[in-house]
């Protein structure tokens, strides 16, 4: 079972790779491009949720909003560090990619993720945004939430997160229509912003948006507390909890053996 599916997913561990020795600066522009969109997804989904803050049910509504950041990687094309994970860790079981091209390709993709990430900080700061209503108020607001979760549950909320991005990213091959892939990446995506877990490449705009808002209280050292263990968690739910799994299931038999 998923033989196909896993066989596929371990090939598109090859290709990132490929492309990674032959074209660094394409596939740091690829990482760059997820960073961006990811970003966007953040200050659209939060922008939106600091106007409907007083309605009960407003993160159901941000998990709706965010479905376009994974949307756009997955059918515009970048390099998410996130469902990545899953990939490669499938890609170094099947032997089509090595452990060490694997770390470099997750330190780039994760290294363009975050200037992407900080390139639309950047725009959001420059075109004023952060001197519109309560949006200041409801990053810092977020931002803090985040900082002062325990390091435990920052990892834990991490796994589950990217237990989510990366069945979304599994789904990807095993769903035959385009349209099939947006509505799983879609449900994912709302189950993960709704559920308030930890989103490395999303935090990093998130968190410094908090940072460079008016009267913020948001710390840089609250931020390199928060990112790294989301990282971690992020590695784990991804290469561990998601991949791990589904390698068991397709393991061929000994009667499948040739």
């Amino acid at each position: 079972m998923f033989n196909e599916e896993i066989e596929e997913v371990s090939k598109s561990a090859y290709k990132k790779v490929f492309l990674l020795k032959n074209n660094l600066m394409g596939y740091f522009f690829a990482a760059i491009i997820a960073g961006v969109y990811v970003s966007l997804g953040v200050t659209f989904a939060f922008s939106v949720g600091a106007m409907i803050h007083d309605f009960s049910a407003y993160k159901l509504i941000l998990g709706i909003c965010f479905g376009v950041a994974l949307s756009l990687c997955a059918m515009a094309g970048a390099e998410l560090f996130t469902g990545n994970n899953f990939v490669v860790a499938v890609g170094i079981n099947r032997k089509t990619v090595t452990f060490a091209d694997s770390v470099k390709l997750l330190v780039m993709c994760y290294l363009g993720n975050l200037v992407g990430s900080l390139l639309v900080v950047l725009l959001f700061f420059l075109g004023g945004f952060l001197k519109a209503g309560n949006i200041p108020e409801f990053f810092i607001e977020t931002a803090n939430s985040k900082i002062n979760l325990t390091p435990v549950e920052i990892i834990t909320r991490a796994i589950m997160c990217n237990i989510l991005v990366s069945a979304a990213t599994w789904c990807g091959y095993r769903c035959k229509s385009e349209s099939g892939k947006l509505i799983m990446i879609f449900w994912c995506i709302l189950a993960f912003i709704t559920s308030s877990f930890e989103h490395s490449i999303a935090n990093m705009s998130l968190l410094v948006i908090g940072l460079i808002s008016p009267n913020s209280d948001i710390s840089i050292s609250g931020i390199l507390y928060n990112i790294p263990l989301a990282t971690i968690g992020n590695i784990l739910g991804g290469a561990i909890f998601l991949a791990v799994p589904y390698l068991i299931i397709a393991k061929k038999g000994k009667n499948e053996q040739k």
